[in-house]
């Protein structure tokens, strides 16, 4: 029961609020633009318990913990893709009037765009008032290497236990972030490596890739092979439109790098690799562990990540709304509900396999294939 609180509650606890969130900016904006919503919905799965309010939407608490959603008036699923034909048969023309399917193509944009824009409004807000009240992170460039892993790379290039990483390439490393940032970025080159080694400048070159076995072709190298010492933060105060600016620029530059690793996957240039449920929920624990400011500071960077991902214009997600919307605004009418509905299925052969890709890297890397073949001998 303590390795549930310690391990699951966090990550549920996170995830749910970070989802209400998102679910609730697609609601306030329906409801602006006289959308009816039927159902409000955190959790999949049957109702576990709920309530109707004036409005007559349907407030649900569900089972499987792992996202949520709203559903319109006259949607024949969650996903908004198609309207019930039936049921849109049925309903008033005033009850029509408040279906989303009805509403102009701003408009639908305006309720598609809301959710991730809620979980970008929530990161600014949640890091402009930790660094309001205590202050902006500055660190002293003292990311150390506290262990050298046998036969890695690291090893194999000279550094040494208690070295500082000062400079990765051309970049300045002052925190654990720049040092994975500068790792992805020269992922299968030559870059050179700058220490502090006891006082005196040290730089190493280092050979990022390997070469295949029996084979003259090479692969990224994804990591050093070390363990690694971040040097505590020092905070200084700041007005509290300084604090706005800092967390609009960090949500700016996160999103920036997470665009840039994501294409860098796509194109097979660098060592980026995809975590999963198992690897979110590993990191909510730690930043509970680590303290309440931490725990802050991840779930900012996790409401982007969700904004970011839901407004790429890949069908099934927000972004591919927004697509479809705008494609009927430069053709002045909307797509076959059939070309919608087929475009709808293959966007969802993509999300599906992307959550499964990363949950089997999940797998992989916290090595729970060879801890079930143990248990089976």
């Amino acid at each position: 029961m303590s390795w549930i609180i310690a391990n699951i509650l966090p990550f549920i606890i996170v995830l749910t609020i970070l989802v209400f969130v998102h679910e609730y900016g697609h609601f306030w904006v329906a409801r602006r633009n006289g959308v009816r919503v039927s159902v409000f919905s955190i959790g999949f799965g049957p109702e576990l318990f709920g309530w109707t309010d004036k409005h007559q939407t349907r407030w649900r608490i569900s089972p499987i913990p792992l996202g949520g959603y709203v559903k319109f008036l006259g949607d024949s699923d969650v996903s908004s893709t198609t309207v019930d034909a039936s049921l849109a048969h049925s309903l008033s023309d005033e009850e029509k009037a408040m279906m989303l399917h009805n509403k102009t193509p701003l408009q639908r944009i305006a309720v598609s765009a809301a959710g991730p824009l809620a979980n970008y409004l929530f990161a600014i807000v949640a890091l402009a008032a930790l660094v309001s009240i205590k202050g902006v992170p500055t660190y002293e460039p003292i990311v150390m290497v506290s262990s050298v892993i046998k036969g890695e790379l690291a090893e194999k290039i000279g550094i040494q236990q208690h070295d500082k990483i000062i400079r990765f390439g051309e970049a300045d490393i002052k925190s654990t972030p720049d040092l994975m940032k500068a790792l992805a970025e020269h992922a299968g080159k030559d870059v050179s490596i700058t220490l502090d080694r006891k006082g005196a400048s040290v730089v190493i070159n280092a050979p990022l890739y390997k070469q295949k076995e029996n084979s003259t072709e090479t692969v990224p190298v994804k990591k050093l092979g070390i363990g690694i010492t971040q040097g505590e933060p020092i905070y200084k105060s700041t007005s509290v439109f300084k604090a706005i600016s800092y967390a609009v620029t960090y949500c700016y530059d996160l999103s920036a790098g997470m665009l840039k690793g994501l294409w860098m996957m796509i194109a097979g240039s660098a060592g980026a690799e995809m975590g999963g449920i198992l690897s979110i929920g590993d990191m909510a624990a730690q930043s509970v562990q680590h303290g309440f400011s931490t725990l802050i500071i991840f779930m900012a960077m996790l409401s982007v990540n969700l904004g970011l991902i839901n407004l790429l214009p890949i069908p099934v997600l927000d972004g591919g709304h927004i697509l479809f919307c705008l494609i009927e605004l430069v053709r002045g009418r909307p797509l076959s509900e059939k070309m919608q509905e087929n475009i709808f299925k293959g966007g969802a052969i993509i999300v599906i396999g992307v959550m499964l890709y990363s949950t089997f890297s999940d797998l992989l890397r916290y090595k729970v294939f060879s801890f079930v073949g143990k248990l089976f001998g």
